[in-house]
């Protein structure tokens, strides 16, 4: 693993920090493979419980490395044009297994968010923000389309007139604004952000995991379904989680008037 993206996993909670301070945790291409490859390691880990993505230094991430892109450019652009289409693929592999895992992800976002960062805090379950944040998709500013699978995932969140002025004009959205239009859940000081994420991640990690698991694929695949393919969806959920350790033991606790401590299964 690079020293770009730092991996820690204490108490079921993964932590990943986005480690380029010096520019602003920009993503290269390198970096973009590579998180596919840790999101997939978590996926499949069981000790992880919850996912939680931070940026180190004075922001969480501004998106794609653009001196990298210059140099590339300079160098063939021809050259760059391709591979850049293989580094795309990476980014929506990374976010569709973020998107998919049966366990809860959360950005804790804080200075500048901008491209991919945006894509991250778009694909997250859950989204803590710096009252200082500003969201950003620049890709306009140079002369480019989106991705990351911002275009699917923005319109959802925000509606689509919000996402179009977002995407079409390239402008700032304060922390403030952001909560607003729902596209982060709270905001926080930013002298308190990295501890209440933690708190957040810490929280979720001690939970029912199957159950939210469950909880999260149900709302993500209601976007796409009819009724009777929810209702079916539903019922096939909670029939396998009535059959989980964790039930019985919110049940448990429930009746016998004590905090539950659940397994994760």
């Amino acid at each position: 693993m690079s020293q770009d993206l730092l991996l820690t996993i204490e108490g079921g909670v993964a932590t990943i920090t986005l480690n380029r301070p010096d520019r602003l945790n920009a993503f290269t291409a390198e970096m973009t493979e590579e998180l596919a490859d840790i999101v997939h390691e978590l996926e499949h880990n069981d000790d992880v419980r919850a996912v939680l993505f931070r940026g180190e230094g004075r922001a969480f991430s501004a998106g794609g490395d653009v001196k990298s892109f210059h140099e590339k450019l300079q160098a063939d652009q021809q050259r760059y044009a391709r591979s850049m289409e293989s580094t795309v693929v990476s980014g929506h592999l990374a976010f569709h297994r973020l998107r998919r895992m049966p366990k809860p992800v959360i950005v804790a976002a804080h200075g500048v968010t901008a491209g991919l960062g945006v894509s991250l805090v778009c694909c997250a379950d859950l989204v803590i923000a710096a009252d200082d944040s500003e969201f950003m998709l620049a890709y306009r500013h140079i002369g480019l389309s989106l991705d990351g699978g911002v275009s699917y995932f923005l319109p959802r969140i925000i509606g689509e007139r919000r996402a179009m002025q977002v995407a079409l004009m390239g402008e700032r959205l304060t922390a403030a604004q952001a909560l607003e239009w729902g596209l982060v859940n709270w905001t926080v000081p930013a002298d308190g952000i990295q501890a209440e994420a933690r708190t957040l991640a810490g929280k979720l990690a001690q939970g029912p995991t199957l159950a939210l698991g469950k909880i999260k694929h149900l709302v993500r695949a209601s976007l796409q379904s009819s009724w009777e393919e929810q209702s079916s969806a539903e019922a096939l959920a909670i029939s396998t989680a009535i059959g989980s350790a964790d039930h019985l033991e919110g049940v448990n606790a429930f009746v016998e008037k004590r905090k539950p401590a659940f397994k994760g299964r």
